[in-house]
């Protein structure tokens, strides 16, 4: 009884055993560490870990710390146990107490301890095995007889009846150990083969945990530079929309002064218009002539209105001048664009053009070397690097960074576009962008998108309603993927590999051209 309860108490919770190196969590349960390890690995992404005993929460990945004591307390009752009760067979004759078996006999259907052994009779007849429960399993269900042999042509295990009058008189037959030993031979390399996969998975599994651990951390890293990155556009947008304010402002200001300086003299002139007018209203109301026509020429009221138009021309108020605040708000703008870009990436690379003297005969190159046109021949040069297809690739050359670049394709006609080694054949029908193992491309035929490299091809949907295609590169990661660009950015395929050489940008076309625009350019990530 106490060593069943003992038992109980050293048996993970989660896979219901006994505990394999066991360690403890901050909440203070025990588990084996594989099991608890398993666990957290699901939880992982959902902000929050969990002990699968009690529930408890942590935000943070608990430390795992191993426990010694329990450790020594597992190894102890493991050793303690003892190794006959394992086995659950007691002797058949032993009636009083039970007796842990040490063989069986076939013939008897019995199974004996070490005391009645000595006693059972060693003849031919009685064979003994290890203890065994299915006894009844070892005997000719025709003939009631020990099986001895295996059937080769009917892959059972029959007995000597069996052989010399039964169904199986005539088959190949071998003797049970023969046989056995033979299976196990194949077991064995089936289960070296299976070990040997195992590792393989093994390796594969720590090689993705690595590479998640890795992307966890990049991601982070990029999550943390655009953070940071926005919050400085924010910082910069409002610090360009108080300069922009504070124009408004000023000019607000300067126009409100115009106007007051304005208004104050032509309250002046105002003043002076009222008292002549009651002047000369006093003179319309006199009765003596001789006052009203010695008091001075009223012509200088003519000259009063001259004044006042020409004083209203000098005192013109203007308006805000909204040029100006434009052109405040769009340098602020540009400025912090162009911070942007330095942000983002390293520098802007030179822009990708087509190597001419590598061209096939059947192409043409415009002047300023971005678009490749299907044509009859061109006679171009004879060169040793120059292809006998319609193909062409850049000058330019890729060996390190992360870079994309864009061209424009038709929804039409045949082409492929993509990356390839500088050492790619030029003669041949294994020329193809694609069609060896020196190249990936990108290719449409027959209205047909497919992914192509050592002339395997991984088809893709036909719907790819857009005319441009985003080639980006990560050379270090190995990765190669295509895009294509409409209002939004469409993920096509991604390719992975392990490049031995640099890069240059290769295009082919069947018929219409392909387009590399002035505004696409390659760019170099940071990292």
């Amino acid at each position: 009884m106490a060593s069943a309860y003992l038992k109980k108490e050293l048996d993970c919770s989660i896979c219901l055993n006994i505990y394999t190196d066991p360690v403890t969590v901050r909440c203070g349960h025990n588990f084996c560490r594989v099991c608890i390890d398993r666990v957290l690995d699901t939880q992982e992404g959902s902000g929050v870990y969990t002990c699968p005993e009690c529930r408890a929460e942590c935000q943070e990945r608990p430390a795992l710390i191993r426990n010694i004591t329990l450790c020594n307390i597992v190894e102890s009752f493991l050793c303690n146990q003892p190794e006959k009760e394992e086995t659950g067979i007691f002797c058949t004759y032993c009636v009083d107490s039970p007796v842990p078996a040490a063989k069986s006999c076939l013939m008897c259907a019995a199974s004996l301890c070490d005391k009645h052994l000595r006693v059972h009779s060693k003849s031919a007849e009685h064979v003994l095995s290890d203890p065994t429960t299915s006894l009844g399993n070892r005997k000719c269900s025709f003939h009631n007889k020990i099986l001895e042999y295996y059937c080769m042509d009917d892959s059972a295990c029959i007995c000597v009846s069996c052989c010399l009058i039964g169904e199986h008189r005539g088959h190949q037959m071998e003797s049970l150990n023969e046989a056995s030993e033979k299976k196990k031979e194949t077991l064995r390399n089936v289960l070296q083969k299976l070990t040997t996969k195992r590792e393989e998975m093994k390796k594969r599994v720590q090689r993705l945990q690595e590479r998640r651990r890795e992307d966890q951390e990049n991601a982070a890293g990029v999550a943390k530079r655009v953070t940071a990155l926005f919050r400085d556009i924010r910082r910069q947008l409002e610090d360009l929309e108080k300069r922009v304010l504070s124009e408004i402002s000023r000019q607000e200001e300067s126009v409100s002064l115009s106007v007051s300086d304005l208004i104050q003299q032509l309250e002046i002139k105002k003043d002076e218009l009222s008292r002549k007018m009651r002047h000369i209203e006093e003179l319309c109301n006199m009765s003596d002539p001789v006052t009203v026509l010695q008091e001075p020429d009223t012509g200088d009221l003519c000259d009063t209105e001259d004044r006042e138009k020409h004083g209203d021309q000098v005192h013109d108020v203007e308006d805000l001048d909204v040029g100006l605040i434009s052109g405040t708000i769009h340098t602020g703008i540009s400025d912090i664009i162009t911070g942007i870009n330095i942000g983002i990436y390293v520098q802007e690379a030179t822009d990708i053009v087509l190597d001419v003297n590598k061209a096939g005969n059947n192409l043409h190159i415009s002047g300023d070397r971005k678009t490749a046109s299907w044509s009859l021949d061109q006679k171009h040069p004879e060169t040793p690097d120059r292809f006998n297809n319609n193909q062409v690739i850049s000058t330019r050359r890729f060996s390190s960074g992360r870079h994309y670049w864009e061209v424009e394709v038709r929804k039409s006609g045949g082409w492929r576009v993509g990356m390839c080694y500088p050492s790619i054949d030029r003669r041949g029908g294994q020329a193809g962008i694609g069609d060896n193992n020196k190249s990936w491309g990108l290719r449409r035929w027959n209205n047909q998108y497919s992914v192509i490299h050592d002339g395997k091809e991984i088809r893709l949907p036909d719907n790819i309603p857009c005319d441009i295609v985003r080639i980006y590169l990560d050379y270090e990661a190995g990765q190669l993927s295509f895009y294509a660009v409409c209002d939004q950015i469409r993920h096509l395929h991604t390719v992975t590999a392990t490049f031995t050489e640099p890069l240059h940008a290769a295009l082919c076309v069947r018929r219409g051209c392909i387009k590399m625009s002035e505004r696409f350019r390659s760019w170099e990530l940071s990292p």
